[in-house]
């Protein structure tokens, strides 16, 4: 921490407790882990994977840091904010949201279905 506050340019230090994504959904473990970064002067805390707004509140009640969580379907911006995120992070979903589109339409190519390559504003543009 103390190399962080030396730079002479702002510096934001994220710490991380990836219990949830490494396949340990203990809330309490995560919530210790996140305040023993808090305690030690991490700016952000992250615990990605969170999955349900009871779960962020939780996390978000016991640190006083602002909290990152990462994107989850079934959880809109508007529910993971009012749960207390102060950010919201992506991570790769949108670069593996593309591959699993690029996938379909290639799976289509395979049985002689060209749907996959249709047509799209974006790409409309890029031939002007």
């Amino acid at each position: 921490m103390e190399a962080a506050r030396r730079q002479p340019f702002p510096f934001t230090l994220t710490a991380r407790a990836e219990n949830h994504l490494r396949g340990n959904p203990d809330l309490d473990d995560t919530i210790a882990r996140l305040q023993a970064f808090e305690a030690v002067g991490a700016d952000v805390l992250y615990a990605p994977w969170l999955q349900t707004t009871d779960e962020i509140s939780a996390v978000c009640a016991a640190i006083s840091q602002p909290v990152n969580v990462l994107a989850v379907p079934g959880l809109s911006f508007a529910e993971i904010t009012a749960a207390g995120a102060k950010r919201v992070s992506v991570g790769a979903r949108l670069t593996w949201a593309a591959v699993e589109a690029a996938e379909t339409a290639a799976r289509g190519l395979l049985a002689d279905d060209f749907s996959g390559l249709r047509s799209t504003p974006a790409l409309d543009d890029w031939f002007r």
